[in-house]
């Protein structure tokens, strides 16, 4: 059984990187598709593979070639577009309606989110990945611009003007309804988020308790006197780490959290969600969702967390590319527990635009088949199924990030006129009689002369027992005074626009912001020749 709405299902990708624009030989094509540092073995290709292999299905059409193309053919293709038309047609044959782009990881090599919106045709927003922006702070520390103490306050006050919020007072976390989202990241697009790659750097199992700032600050040193010893700038330090976590879920923000698998500078079983837990419960007040992304092997594990506290949510992104035919598994295992109204959809798409398309047409293919499974089984309708889809494939992120709702398609207005007015419907008169003026005299002499006859009989029957029952009276016609207020009734009824679909999800609305930034350079951890070394995420 298929279910046709959920295979053109519209999607809200809530994690997803930038495009790397430049040309990519195959070794470097075949590095980006996977987490993997290296290239294939000798005598081995990474298209041989769950991934390779759904690539060559679902993309090469895409591109204008046969389905299952020979990679060479497929390469070649590619190469012959160019990287720009590849990404346009990769994003527009996804149909993702909506982009959260986390531009933290490598971005002066990578487009930026008003870039990716533009290929996509949709709307785009950034999420802030908070390890950079203490980075920052921590290398204006070490060239003497501040001083160690000023940390925790720096952090604070930074992240509140990146994101456009206003910082909390007292340790009270502000709330996304307690203010509006402002326009914060480069070229105007907002930020609806904040990202930890705590996973990458110590793992996930972090101090539970918020730290204070006499902590934070002790960590700090100890971190600044390794930089000034000549250590790279990469921030390491659970009590860190967990700060910056509670600072993103004091202003109110969804806190994107990578758990699970990744690249090779990250100890898998260090990535388990349930290291989590203490602090997810220390967060429950700050009202803050919190996203775990990815989960992958984990996903049983995250499925239960979304089900057993209230701000936690779930998708299983990087595993659905990765995993190919194999990720619809996946999906419903997660599914087991997790409530459809906390699973969301991502792609966690990184420099190949093929993977925004095979990330959203797996998780079609798989969603699809887990509900239509549900439907032919009778455990659900198809309306449940339906109603599901559109929870999980975007209305679950646009509730969480505060993003606003398609417009209702409505419909389309009466034709104006000149003046620019609709025109009111003019009630049709009824036909005149052509009978002549003589003829109707003698017709109204003979009725009078009828109706004295038919009278006269009436009086002289005795009366019936029962009464008939009166008829309606005539309605009179509109009088002259009453007929322009009526025209402007019908003249307003006319303006009003058949309301769309009511959702069975509330989920506020935001602002959409678009631009054409450039991405700011910074200290990163990949290099040139690939594309995806470091903790993408």
């Amino acid at each position: 059984m298929r279910l046709p709405r959920i295979e053109t299902l519209p999607l809200v990708d809530h994690h997803c990187h930038g495009l790397v624009r430049r040309e990519l030989d195959r070794a470097d094509f075949e590095r980006a598709m996977t987490e993997a540092d290296h290239p294939a073995p000798v005598g081995t290709s990474f298209f041989d593979s769950q991934l390779g292999l759904a690539l060559r299905r679902w993309c090469a059409p895409v591109l204008d070639l046969a389905p299952h193309a020979q990679p060479d053919d497929y390469l070649a293709r590619r190469a012959e577009l160019g990287p720009d038309e590849v990404a346009t047609r990769m994003l527009r044959a996804a149909g993702i309606e909506e982009l959260c782009v986390d531009t933290g990881f490598a971005p002066e090599r990578l487009t930026g989110a008003a870039d990716l919106a533009g290929a996509a045709g949709a709307r785009a927003h950034d999420v802030v990945r908070l390890e950079p922006l203490a980075e920052q702070v921590a290398l204006d520390i070490v060239t003497g611009q501040v001083g160690v103490a000023h940390f925790p306050d720096l952090v604070r006050s930074r992240l509140a003007a990146r994101t456009g919020r206003d910082e909390p007072t007292a340790g009270r976390a502000k709330r996304p309804a307690d203010q509006a989202r402002k326009a914060a990241g480069p070229g105007g697009v907002d930020v609806v988020g904040v990202k930890s790659v705590a996973a990458y750097r110590v793992g996930l199992d972090l101090p539970s308790e918020r730290p204070t700032d006499r902590a934070v600050i002790a960590s700090v040193r100890g971190w600044v006197s390794q930089l000034r010893a000549g250590a790279p700038i990469r921030l390491a330090d659970p009590v860190l780490h967990s700060f910056l976590i509670w600072t993103g879920a004091d202003l109110g923000l969804p806190v994107q959290i990578h758990t699970g698998f990744g690249d090779t500078d990250l100890h898998l079983a260090r990535a388990n969600p349930l290291l989590l837990t203490d602090l997810l419960r220390e967060l429950v007040p700050t009202g803050a969702p919190v996203l775990l992304l990815h989960c992958y092997p984990y996903h049983r594990e995250a499925g239960y967390l979304a089900q057993v506290f209230p701000h936690v949510y779930v998708d299983v992104g990087l595993a659905t590319h990765n995993l190919g035919r194999g990720s619809a598994t996946v999906l419903a295992e997660t599914l087991e527990l997790a409530p459809f109204g906390k699973m969301l959809f991502s792609t966690d798409a990184f420099a190949l635009a093929e993977l925004y398309l095979l990330g959203a047409e797996l998780f079609r293919r798989g969603l699809g088949a887990f509900l239509a499974a549900g439907v032919e089984a009778d455990d659900w309708t198809a309306q449940d199924a339906a109603r599901i889809a559109v929870m999980i494939g975007a209305g679950n992120a646009r509730r969480v990030y505060g993003l606003a709702e398609p417009a209702a398609a409505a419909e389309a207005p009466p034709t104006p006129s000149p003046a620019g007015k609709p025109r009111a419907a003019k009630p049709r008169a009824a036909p005149k009689a052509t009978t002549p003026k003589a003829t109707t005299a003698k017709a109204t002499t003979a009725k009078a002369t009828a109706s004295k006859t038919t009278a006269s009989k009436a009086a002289s029957k005795p009366a019936k027992a029962t009464a008939r029952q009166p008829s309606a009276p005539a309605q009179e016609a509109p009088s002259a005074a009453t007929k322009p207020a009526a025209t402007k009734r019908g003249a307003a009824r006319s303006r009003k626009r058949v309301p769309g679909p009511i959702s069975l999800i509330k989920e506020p609305r935001g602002k959409e912001h678009h631009g054409s930034p450039k991405p700011p350079r910074s200290r990163t951890h990949g290099t040139a020749s690939h594309p995806k070394t470091g903790d993408t995420g």
